[in-house]
C-alpha cells in the first residue's frame, strides 16, 4: 500500500506577497527593466506573480515591461510552441535574442555545429540588454537549484561588463533592497530566490497554471550516460556502442536540448509531482544538466561571464 505524503502550502501566501513585493519594486526604482520568460515553469510562475502584481480589479492585466528570451536554436520545440501561446494569450510584448545571431556577427564562436550553445547565450544576453537599454532583468532563478544561485542577492548586481562577483553585492536588510546603477551597469533581480522545487510545484497546482507538455510524464527514447537519461535526438545522438530505451520520463528543468535531461517519472499531474519532488534527494539541475557536471564551480563561472 503506497503512503500519501501529506504536504502543507499555507506558506505559498506568503511567498507570493513576497515575490510582488519585488517585482513592484524593480518596476519602482529601475528605468527600463524587463523580465525573462523561456516558457519553463520558473519562469511561468514569475510571469504568474508579474501578473497578479498588475492586476487592476477585472481589467485585462498590460504588464510594464517587455518579456525577453534568449533563444539557442537548441530548445525544445514544445517549449518555444508554448512561450509564442503565452504570449500571444496575453498580449504581452516579447523580445528575442537570438544565438545564431552572435554567431553571425562572429561574437559567438563554436567549435562544431553540435556544441553545446547554453554557455554562449551569456554573450547574447549581454547584447540584448545593451541593444535594448535594460537596467534590470527579472528572472526565475532559486537558491535551491545549484551552490552558485545560493550565494547569489535578489538584486544581483553586475558591473559595465555584464559581470557577476559573488564579494561585490549589497546587503539586503530588512528586505531593502538598493537598485542604484551607474551607467553601463546592471541588476539582475530573482523575486522567486527563496522559493523551492517543491513550492513551485504546490503553486503551479494551486493556480492551475499551464505547462510545456514535458514536464510531464511522456515516452521518450533515452541513453544512460554519467548517470543521466540524455533524450536522443540530432544534436545528442546515440553512440555506436550505446544501447537505447524507450522509457517514461519527464522534465524537472527544462533548457538548452544538447545538456538537459529528463528523469524517470510516471507522474502526469501537478499533484504526482509534489508527491515525487518531496520525497526526491538530489536537486533538479544536478539530476539533469550535463552543463553543471563539467566541474564543482561550473555554473559559478557562467554567471561571472555574463550568464543568467
Amino acid at each position: 500500500m503506497t503512503t500519501q505524503t501529506q504536504i502543507q502550502n499555507g506558506h505559498l501566501d506568503w511567498l507570493e506577497a513576497e515575490s510582488i513585493h519585488i517585482i513592484r519594486e524593480v518596476v519602482a526604482e529601475c528605468e527600463n527593466p524587463a523580465l525573462l520568460f523561456s516558457g519553463g515553469k520558473d519562469s511561468v510562475v514569475l510571469l504568474a506573480l508579474a501578473r497578479k502584481a498588475f492586476q487592476l480589479g477585472n481589467r485585462a492585466v498590460q504588464l510594464p515591461f517587455p518579456l525577453v528570451h534568449i533563444d539557442t536554436g537548441h530548445n525544445y520545440p514544445e517549449v518555444i510552441r508554448f512561450r509564442d501561446e503565452q504570449v500571444a494569450r496575453l498580449n504581452a510584448r516579447l523580445v528575442v535574442g537570438h544565438v545564431e545571431d552572435s554567431i553571425a556577427r562572429g561574437t559567438v564562436v563554436l567549435r562544431k555545429a553540435t556544441d553545446s550553445r547554453n554557455a554562449a547565450q551569456a554573450v547574447t544576453l549581454l547584447e540584448t540588454i545593451a541593444e535594448n537599454g535594460f537596467d534590470a532583468l527579472m528572472g526565475g532563478a532559486r537558491r535551491d537549484e545549484e551552490k552558485a544561485r545560493a550565494k547569489e542577492r535578489i538584486f544581483s548586481f553586475r558591473d559595465e561588463f555584464g559581470q557577476w562577483d559573488p564579494k561585490a553585492q549589497r546587503p539586503e536588510l530588512w528586505s531593502l533592497y538598493n537598485a542604484k546603477l551607474h551607467k553601463g551597469e546592471n541588476m539582475r533581480v530573482f523575486p522567486i530566490s527563496n522559493w523551492t522545487e517543491l513550492d513551485i510545484w504546490q503553486y503551479i497546482a494551486r493556480e492551475n497554471l499551464a505547462l510545456p507538455p514535458i514536464y510531464y510524464s511522456h515516452k521518450r527514447e533515452v541513453v544512460r550516460r554519467k548517470g543521466l537519461l540524455v533524450p536522443v535526438t540530432a544534436l545528442t545522438p546515440k553512440g555506436a556502442h550505446e544501447h537505447s530505451e524507450i522509457l517514461d520520463v519527464r522534465f524537472r528543468t527544462v533548457g538548452d536540448i544538447s545538456c538537459t535531461c529528463p528523469v524517470a517519472s510516471t507522474a502526469k499531474t501537478a499533484l504526482d509531482i509534489i508527491q515525487e519532488t518531496a520525497v526526491a534527494d538530489i536537486s533538479e539541475r544536478s539530476a539533469t544538466r550535463l552543463d553543471d557536471q563539467a566541474s564543482e564551480a561550473a555554473m559559478e563561472k557562467r554567471k561571472k561571464e555574463g550568464y543568467f
